[in-house]
């Protein structure tokens, strides 16, 4: 989160697998019960209901205001960054993103449904927010998670995020953005660990939980045998290879440009893809949201806010 006078900058990314603000990453999931739980910690009280996020991820949804959970998601994610700051009321400004390719049909509606309420009250942990709601700016994901790096982007470049249910890709030429190479492709991570599950239940017959898989790609140590190993493996390289097929659908060419991943999914591809050539990978999950944040920051000041 980030200050401008009196206003708290917070940039929130409604990632379809997981809730990322500057500082916490979280599972997407949203349980929404009407009697308080018996475990009741990390839980938003909200309007006479009790909201539990994480433990799982949401399911892909290419519309982001279908239902309630990226509003339970936002608040969430002011108290989280809130608390951080021991704060528990004040005035945000909120920024998010949307992909490439759905921000200009979907900008208006989302704004509207992040800001339903211009004051809202609720509980979390414990304590009570009281927040105000000054303002949302919704941003194209990816092309801020590299806005510190756009002076250095001399000649062509392609910029790809890779997050959990899709991929953006835009081209730079001279560190301006080509509006008309923009591209959302639905092939993001998500998949990839639904089709590992999918080939280690075919071939032991045995289910893998999801928390397994992903902190294999991710490189945290899990317990496998080497046999689940290598079918994780194989389906791996199945991805990297589509993934690249994707980036050579819109003229990536190592030798001509630079190329700069982003997302969740620039830690799988560092660790399992043989891109080394003018790559530069942004594993920083939060990039986007901490991006957000300084494209608010830079228009206040502007401004004259």
């Amino acid at each position: 989160m980030l200050k401008h006078n009196d206003i708290n900058i917070v940039g929130i990314d409604h990632g379809f697998g997981n809730l990322k603000t500057a500082n916490i990453v979280v599972p997407s999931g949203v349980k929404v019960y009407d009697l308080e739980p018996p475990l009741s910690s990390g839980l938003i009280t909200y309007d006479g209901k009790y909201i539990a996020v994480g433990g799982n991820h949401k399911a892909f949804n290419a519309d982001k205001t279908e239902d309630d959970d990226n509003y339970y998601l936002t608040l969430y994610g002011i108290a989280r960054e809130f608390a951080l700051a021991g704060l528990t009321e004040g005035d945000v400004y909120l920024a998010v993103g949307l992909p490439l390719m759905w921000v200009s049909s979907q900008r208006d509606n989302f704004s509207k449904y992040i800001t339903r309420n211009e004051n809202v009250e609720f509980d979390f942990n414990g304590r009570h927010y009281k927040i105000h709601i000054v303002g949302v700016k919704v941003y194209p994901q990816s092309y801020c998670a590299v806005y510190d790096k756009l002076r250095e982007m001399d000649g062509f470049s392609m910029i790809t995020d890779i997050g959990n249910g899709t991929i953006n890709i835009m081209k730079v030429n001279d560190r301006k953005v080509i509006n008309e190479s923009c591209r959302t492709e639905r092939l993001g991570v998500g998949r990839y660990v639904t089709d590992i599950q999918n080939a280690v239940m075919n071939k032991f017959q045995n289910s893998i939980d999801e928390s397994i898989v992903t902190n294999y790609l991710i490189g945290k140590s899990v317990t496998i045998t080497k046999e689940y190993e290598e079918v994780m493996l194989h389906c791996i390289d199945e991805y990297i290879r589509e993934v690249i097929s994707v980036f050579r659908k819109y003229d990536y060419n190592p030798d001509l440009m630079k190329l700069y991943v982003v997302g969740g999914g620039a830690v799988v591809m560092k660790r399992f893809s043989q891109l080394t050539d003018n790559v530069t990978y942004i594993t920083d999950v939060c990039a986007n949201a901490k991006g957000y944040e300084y494209m608010i920051k830079n228009f206040l000041r502007k401004n004259g806010v």
